[in-house]
Parts: C-alpha cells; sequence; structure tokens
C-alpha cells in the first residue's frame, strides 16, 4: 500500500501520519487516500486505453460522496444496486448517462426514477424483472436500455459467501435460458437490447475463472449474433482482487489484454465494475487499544472498533492486515484483536503478534472497501467518522455520529 507507508516507523497516510490523524478526528476512524483512489482507478483507464471503454466504479464497496466525487472528476462511470446508491451518484457529480443499474430485486420505484434521470443501462436478473421494466417504460413512454446479467455458471475459487457465478448463486440468467429471454427482449417495443451483463465473484486473484467465464459468453454473443441480436458491449463485471495477507493482486494490464483478447475483432464496447480493487487498499481502519486484557494463556487486546465498524472478520472470517500507527517498546506477545460488542464473534484479528500497550492506535490495513459500508449501529455504537487525506490536507467527509441521533425517530408510548 505505497499511500500509506511508514517514515521512522511511524504509519502515514501520504503526508498526514496516521497518529495525528487519531488524535485530530478520534477513534475509531476510517482514513482514505485521494491519490489510492485516483491511482487505482487510472490502472483500468491505462490497461482499456486502446478499447472502447467505460468504467463503473461498484458503489457498493464504498458509497461516501467524497469517494464517488474523487472518480466522478475522473470521468467514471458508476455501478449501482438500489435508488439509494442512485441519489449517492447524482449528488456526487456522477452523470446518469455512466450508470449501470445492477441488482436482483430492483422495486417498481427503482426502476421509474432511473428511468426517468435517463441511466446507462439496466443489467437485467430475471425475467420477471424485465417484464417489469418494459411495463413501467411503456407507460412512461421510453424505451429501456438493458443488458442481461448472464451467469455462467464458472467458479470463481474464492469464498462462498461472495462467488456470484455458480447456478446455486441468486444472481444472473443460467447460460441455457439466456438466448430466450433474449429473444423476447428483442421483442419488445419499449426495450433495447444493447449489451451483456456477467459478475462472477469477489475477490479474485487468478486469471483463469475470468479466461473461461469470457469464453462461455462469447460463445453466447456468437450465437446471438446469428439469431439476429447484435450486442455494442460486454460488462465483465468486477471482483479483481487485493492483498489482505499474502494474495497476489490481480494483474490489471494482464486482465485486459485477457478480455480484450477475447472480444477480438468484435464490435463490443468493455465496460468493467471494479470496487474492491479501488477502494480496498485507499483506506485503514485507526482504532485505540482500550485495554490489554489476559485469560489465563490468552492475550486480548481490547479495541474501541467492533464488528458493527467492520464486520468482514466476522462475516466472513476475512483476514486483514493489523498494525501499530507508532512502534512501541512492549515486548511482542500473540493478541486477539477484540473489540467491546457482546459477541463472541466481535474480534478484528486473531492470533496477531504486536509489540503493543493500552492506549496505543492500531491500523487494519485495506479498509477500504466493504467496511463502513457494512457497518451498524449495533450495540447502539455511533458509527465511526471518515477522513479523506487529499495532497497535504485532511478532511471529514462523514462526521462521527452521535449516540442521540440514534434514536431520534424513535417514539415512547403515549
Amino acid at each position: 500500500m505505497e499511500h500509506f507507508n511508514r517514515r521512522n516507523g511511524t504509519l502515514f497516510a501520504q503526508s498526514y501520519a496516521c497518529s495525528r490523524l487519531a488524535e485530530d478526528f478520534g477513534t475509531p476512524l476510517f482514513v482514505y487516500s485521494r491519490e489510492a483512489l485516483e491511482s487505482a482507478w487510472q490502472s483500468f483507464a491505462d490497461a482499456l486505453e486502446k478499447h472502447p471503454h467505460l468504467i463503473c466504479y461498484a458503489v457498493k464497496a464504498n458509497s461516501n460522496l467524497a469517494v464517488l466525487d474523487v472518480l466522478a472528476r475522473l470521468g467514471s462511470g458508476f455501478d449501482i444496486v438500489s435508488g439509494g446508491e442512485l441519489k449517492r451518484v447524482l449528488a456526487a457529480g456522477g452523470e446518469p448517462e455512466k450508470i449501470v443499474f445492477s441488482g436482483v430485486g430492483k422495486s417498481r420505484a427503482e426502476l421509474t426514477e432511473a428511468l426517468e434521470v435517463g441511466i446507462r443501462c439496466f443489467n437485467i436478473e430475471s425475467e420477471a424483472e424485465l417484464d417489469r421494466l418494459a411495463e413501467i417504460a411503456e407507460a412512461m413512454g421510453v424505451v429501456a436500455p438493458i443488458s442481461i446479467r448472464v451467469n455462467p455458471d464458472v467458479d470463481a475459487q474464492t469464498h462462498p459467501y461472495i462467488s456470484t457465478g455458480l447456478k446455486e448463486n441468486k444472481f444472473g440468467i443460467s447460460m441455457e435460458d439466456a438466448p430466450a429471454v433474449y429473444k423476447k427482449a428483442d421483442g419488445l417495443d419499449a426495450i433495447d437490447v444493447q449489451g451483456m451483463d456477467c459478475h462472477i465473484g469477489s475477490q479474485l486473484t487468478s486469471i483463469n475463472p475470468y479466461k473461461d467465464a469470457l469464453q462461455r459468453l462469447i460463445s453466447l454473443v456468437d450465437a446471438l449474433a446469428k439469431e439476429g441480436i447484435e450486442l455494442s458491449h460486454l460488462d465483465v463485471g468486477g471482483g479483481q482482487g487485493i492483498c489482505y495477507e499474502d494474495e497476489t493482486p490481480l494483474d490489471i494490464a494482464e486482465w485486459a489484454k485477457c478480455v480484450i483478447d477475447a472480444i477480438g475483432e468484435r464490435k463490443l464496447e468493455i465496460i468493467v465494475e471494479p470496487g474492491r480493487y479501488i477502494a480496498g487498499p485507499a483506506g485503514v481502519l485507526l482504532t485505540r487499544v482500550e485495554y490489554i486484557k489476559r485469560n489465563g494463556d490468552k492475550n486480548f487486546a481490547v479495541v474501541d472498533a467492533a464488528m458493527n465498524d467492520l464486520i468482514r472478520p466476522a462475516l466472513y472470517s476475512a483476514w486483514q492486515s493489523i498494525e501499530p500507527v507508532e512502534p512501541g517498546n512492549a515486548p511482542e506477545q500473540e493478541y486477539d484483536v477484540v473489540g467491546p460488542i457482546c459477541e463472541s464473534s466481535d474480534f478484528l484479528g486473531k492470533n496477531r503478534t504486536l509489540a503493543i500497550e493500552q492506549g496505543d492506535v492500531l491500523a487494519v490495513m485495506s479498509a477500504g472497501a466493504y467496511s463502513f459500508v457494512m457497518s451498524s449501529n449495533y450495540n447502539t455504537r455511533a458509527r465511526a467518522a471518515e477522513v479523506m487525506v487529499s495532497g497535504d490536507d485532511a478532511y471529514i467527509v462523514r462526521e462521527r455520529e452521535d449516540v442521540e441521533s440514534l434514536f431520534a425517530s424513535e417514539s415512547l408510548l403515549p
């Protein structure tokens, strides 16, 4: 994580010491690097430069308005999965004609609003959704641009909870059923069939699942062309993996070459939906050690962040590096880094060798994606603040919640 580096042992976010950020803004605190966001997004732009393309950042990874604003200024498109995310993107300056709408459960209200603002494309996940969208578009007197999300039944070789391209997953339409759905869509006056969409899973660090999926998708593209259904884009989804522990991040240039080679001479624009790859390494979670606790042979570092701030370890048994922000003099010992929530699953990391003491600040690395967006108020805990480091300055991009706001909309019985 080059944008988070050490100088004389101290962890910096760009040119800002993380220890100073913790003092200035308190903990728990999510810290994002603008330069890291821009650099990761640019890696896709550079790799796809010679082929028509649209990079649609997956808003679900990190939906903070400042993050979306940084990417919108680069010319990014956006992949959304809800009406709420649509509103966020528009509020951050995103262009409707660069928005693709994914997700299996789009409501009538969400479809209507997306049609009203004129988004780029709907990624259709079922025949029932196609029927609903056609009905709404016809009533509005507009034509809805679509691609169909095809489930290629490819093993992404990732965690079962973030694998999305197998038959047993809820996403998309099977390869076997897709041709009939395409023919139906092509015959609807209120539908404009534009592309094919696929997303096989998240945190992929091997190119092979992409190659397997692309081979199947291209064969379907060609079969549709023979039936007179010519597509103009191929949305290859996201899922590009990053380093949490010892993984080798996916090489984006190699990935892009794989996609471009598979398309060959076909007139297909490439749409890609990266989320984790852009936002993950661009963030850290700072948390302070409240107590050092020993139960027999077991050592615990009880910190002020918890599973409500970062649920990935509890939900996926996910591993993320945890490092002291400042070098310490305490002896190294093995700790479970745990939060104050009343659940045994409330941990950020287990069996970590750390030289720490009470009051130290720790950094949970690669915490820019699927972190704050998945946070909650469990145990009536106010959610953390978010800060963006840009150049030599740090800006609050989300204020820390206060507890009173958490029950302000609730009422006592008369």
